[in-house]
């Protein structure tokens, strides 16, 4: 779904606020109330935003955000850190890939990479790198869950219980303040903390609104993980973890 400037404005204003109200989007915008409903029923037909009457609403953090909705919240910054983690990896390498909006934006990136061997429970990551011939793709068996295409189960677990990689890109639903990874599915969880233990150097991407939800199962620590790349850290605690667990940050600039 593109936005546009006036509908990405919209979605900050509605995020730092909770919700947003077509009379006052009017005026703060100087234009018709008919054409902010107009803004508003796009939005909430993108997954973006939830209606209601007389306004819309940011999804609730404690809520696991439709996956295509996910997509577009701090999209830029998604694409920044997919970026900036595809020159950690180097060519000739292996690696796991899990599920997430940001950890697909690793994948889009690493489509110029030479001799990788990319390990995914994520159907998407696996269809879009399959494309290419010096990337070779393996993907786990087990439960598709049909909200975003990932697989989980014990089938997962245990195909990536095979391998020992060089890498581990893994995302989080959540990242608690004293440095906990969470997540909302506990099948997730279990592929997440076994691709975690079967990688020589695990890199966690997430971007900064990770910091505002929560979620309730939790994957691992913040000290668990080598290299975090993300757009910016708002919580010092957050900051004073990773710098007392010898975590390497790397926040992009956009």
């Amino acid at each position: 779904m593109y936005l546009t400037a006036r509908q990405s404005e919209i979605v900050e204003l509605a995020k730092s606020q909770g919700r947003v109200l077509v009379d006052d989007l009017a005026a703060h915008f100087a234009i018709t109330p008919q054409t902010i409903r107009m803004d508003l029923n796009s939005l909430c037909a993108g997954r973006v935003l939830v209606r209601f009457h007389g306004g819309a609403l940011y999804p609730d953090g404690n809520e696991n955000v439709e996956y295509e909705a996910r997509r577009q919240i701090a999209a830029a910054e998604k694409i920044a850190i997919g970026q900036e983690t595809a020159k950690i990896i180097p060519d000739h390498s292996s690696l796991f890939i899990n599920i997430g909006t940001t950890t697909e934006a690793v994948g889009q990136a690493l489509v110029n990479h030479n001799g990788l061997m990319v390990v995914t429970n994520n159907i998407n990551v696996a269809n879009h790198l399959r494309l290419f011939p010096s990337i070779e793709v393996a993907i786990t068996g087990g439960v598709v869950r049909r909200s975003d295409g990932g697989i989980v189960g014990e089938a997962a677990v245990d195909f990536i219980n095979q391998f020992r990689v060089d890498f581990a890109v893994i995302g989080a639903s959540a990242i608690d303040t004293d440095g906990s990874l969470l997540d909302f599915d506990f099948r997730e969880v279990k592929v997440a903390q076994a691709i975690i233990a079967n990688a020589r150097h695990v890199i966690l991407v997430a971007d900064s609104t990770k910091y505002e939800r929560r979620a309730p199962v939790k994957i691992g620590r913040l000290t668990q993980v080598d290299t975090f790349v993300t757009d910016r850290i708002t919580e010092p605690t957050i900051r004073q973890i990773c710098e007392e667990g010898d975590v390497n940050i790397i926040e992009v600039a956009l």
